[in-house]
């Protein structure tokens, strides 16, 4: 890339950081500081406002730079991934959704604490939003640096180092200034320029093949060097018994992790009503349904015009497909075209990863504040206590994801994130269903349930051939491998629903008859909800 083009991508990218420090800025002046105000914009936003706030929450890096390159890698195995993204929100639109935002007020722990003992509880659901939403800032800044460093013509390590801590830098600004009110706006309007490039990229890749999709599938079978078995089940996660267990345990993650997500859950407490949480799941469905419908077609667009070698070449992990598709529709390599649809591009998914780190980062400091300050403390906080450790809160979260980004810079973002999936799913979501569903569940349930799973999932990643053992691995020169499969989920994921039903089952507590029948009421009506 000339010097010139690189003045270009520059002035992209600076544009709209301009514009998201813009809103940030004015949203920080018209704040009053209050709790709900920082951790849920008032609750003012409209169902289609927060259903763009959603999907721009949920259309990460990884789905944008790694579905797209794990298909232009792995053919129907990177698809899979797409699929599981997409079904996910089913679970989230009919068993969580409109009962979230009526049984809690900023954070996930809200629910589960609703008639349970508190201080327990909040320390385990705190502790558990914690780490899934630093593993999820870790996938992020992973793509920050390999899209950066692409896009200024340095894919060298400290090219990517200064690129995620950059991000890093940027997301602690948003967050501590702007509040829930800020990270949405910026979300919106990154939805908004994330659909308009994956559509205009999507046509341009169809209108390439003359709008024969079957012809593109060919082409891209061809170019893979596997020839139909691209296009089939197997290349990835086909070759032995340890291979379909991983992928059984990806697709369980992915399906289950969705609905314990700290950030899309905090998303339902900033709209007024359990209704209009509900319609912006809806809206949400819809937008992100057709962005990873586009993602195929921009994955083996990658496939059939760059070539799995150039995409391999330029990141193992295949993280660039889509700038480098981009730089080959609009002509190429040194062409004005090609450079101007690059940087724009670029543009975008940078756009991508910073609103994503944004809702991730208030997501954490919330649970930091809000449910490990407050236990932890022997006196209630005030509001506004609360408010100031949550903007300290998101300085150390993005220390430490910054930290673990620059360790973990060569895996594939989409990879890492079905990680963050396999943890939600193993500790949220089964304290969260049985607080919500099962009238007999206890404190002790509660806890256990949430590090039944926590744990078992962390500790398996570690021994996992993620970390250790193999030539891909974040430190390749050891061996502590002793778990098989790449994704916890299909272990962890069971271990804590049994946690949780063996904790209360053994437990002496006596479940709150009362309080349950008040919080099912809540949760189905939205009487007396916040």
């Amino acid at each position: 890339m000339n010097s010139n083009q690189q003045v270009l991508v520059l002035l992209l990218f600076s544009a709209f950081v301009a514009v998201t420090l813009g809103i940030t800025t004015w949203v920080g002046r018209n704040r009053h500081g209050s709790a709900e105000e920082f951790y849920v914009g008032g609750r003012l936003f409209s169902p289609m406002e927060n259903g763009f706030a959603i999907a721009g929450d949920y259309m990460s890096a990884a789905s944008f730079l790694g579905v797209a390159g794990l298909i232009a890698l792995f053919g129907y195995d990177g698809l899979l991934y797409a699929v599981g993204f997409l079904v996910a929100w089913l679970v989230v639109l009919f068993l969580v959704a409109e009962l979230v935002r009526n049984c809690g007020r900023f954070t996930l722990a809200d629910v589960v604490a609703a008639r349970m003992s508190e201080r327990p509880v909040r320390i385990a659901a705190g502790t558990s939003s914690v780490t899934v939403s630093v593993l999820y800032l870790v996938a992020q800044m992973v793509g920050a640096g390999s899209l950066v460093a692409l896009l200024f013509g340095n894919t060298g390590e400290a090219a990517q180092s200064w690129a995620v801590i950059g991000v890093g830098a940027l997301m602690v600004i948003y967050v501590s200034l702007g509040g829930m009110r800020a990270t949405t706006w910026i979300q919106i309007v990154k939805a908004v320029l994330l659909l308009s490039g994956t559509i205009a990229l999507t046509v341009m890749v169809l209108l390439r093949f003359h709008g024969d999709f079957d012809q593109l599938l060919r082409t891209a079978a061809e170019r893979s060097g596997h020839g139909d078995a691209f296009l089939a089940p197997g290349l990835k996660y086909g070759g032995d018994w340890t291979a379909r267990l991983d992928f059984m345990s990806l697709g369980l993650a992915l399906v289950l992790g969705t609905a314990g997500l700290p950030h899309i859950l905090s998303r339902f407490y900033t709209v007024p009503t359990a209704r209009a949480a509900r319609r912006s799941v809806v809206w949400s469905i819809g937008l992100i349904g057709g962005f990873y419908l586009m993602t195929i077609v921009l994955g083996f667009g990658a496939a059939a015009i760059v070539g799995p070698d150039a995409v391999r070449g330029s990141n193992a992990a295949g993280n660039t497909a889509v700038p480098l598709l981009a730089l080959d529709l609009g002509g190429g390599a040194g062409s004005t075209g090609g450079a101007v649809l690059f940087a724009v591009v670029g543009a975008v998914a940078f756009a991508t990863i910073l609103a994503v780190v944004a809702g991730i980062t208030l997501a954490s400091s919330a649970s930091v504040a809000h449910d490990l300050y407050s236990s932890l403390r022997r006196r209630r906080s005030s509001p506004r206590s609360e408010v100031t450790v949550a903007r300290t809160a998101a300085v150390g979260v993005g220390v430490v994801a910054i930290a673990l980004g620059l360790l973990a810079r060569d895996l594939n973002v989409a990879f890492l994130v079905g990680l963050a999936f396999a943890v939600a799913a193993s500790a949220n979501l089964p304290a969260l269903l049985y607080s919500l569903f099962w009238r007999g569940f206890t404190t002790r349930g509660a806890v256990w349930a949430v590090y039944g799973g926590l744990v078992p999932a962390l500790a398996l990643v570690v021994l996992s051939p993620v970390v250790s053992g193999s030539p891909e691995s974040l430190f390749p020169d050891v061996d502590f491998q002793y778990f098989p499969l790449q994704n916890p989920g299909l272990v962890s994921i069971p271990l804590g629903f049994l946690a949780g039903w063996l904790g209360t089952v053994t437990s002496a507590e006596v479940a709150d008859e009362a309080r349950h029948a008040e919080t099912e009421v809540r949760s189905l009506t939205g009487a007396g909800a916040a």
